[in-house]
């Protein structure tokens, strides 16, 4: 196991975060523009009481105003056969062409048929270096049985059930 300084290498940095699997998110909020999305992986839970859930988009993303303050917002954990959806928010942000989706309390945008989606308030906005981590109250949340889809290492994994 290489040890280094992450300050000094940050690649090798970028790298060792990677080793680290995590599920693929897509996060949609309502704007001017209509309905806005973007893939995520960096997702997590909070808190159970009161429901929390966190992601952090890069201040540096072209989409970063759009959920940067947004009061209103829904995750949506992707099945292992979604991949297509991920692919789809990665290039463009009005992905929603085709896909089976509705809009949900204060118009949010909620893909169907996914693992998992939580519908949220922003309860809070955090500063974290070059990124924001924007805290959700979950008011709503749905669940179906199934594998999600997996990143690791700069590729998407699959889990044997």
């Amino acid at each position: 196991m290489e040890v280094f300084n992450p300050t000094d290498d940050p690649r090798a940095f970028r790298d060792a975060l990677g080793a680290y699997a995590t599920g693929v998110t897509i996060v949609t909020v309502p704007s001017a523009d209509g309905p806005v999305g973007i893939t995520a992986n960096s997702f997590a839970s909070v808190s159970l009481e009161p429901p929390l859930v966190l992601w952090s988009p890069a201040k540096s993303s072209k989409r970063f105003n759009d959920f940067s303050g947004a009061p209103h917002f829904a995750i949506h954990v992707l099945d292992a056969h979604q991949q297509d959806i991920c692919d789809a928010f990665t290039r463009d942000k009005h992905a929603f062409d085709g896909l089976d989706w509705h809009k949900g309390d204060k118009d949010v945008p909620l893909i169907n048929g996914c693992l998992a989606r939580f519908e949220c308030t922003q309860d809070a906005e955090h500063d974290a270096g070059d990124h924001t981590i924007i805290v959700g109250r979950v008011i709503g949340a749905s669940v179906r049985d199934g594998l999600p889809l997996m990143f690791q290492g700069g590729r998407f994994v699959a889990i044997k059930g």
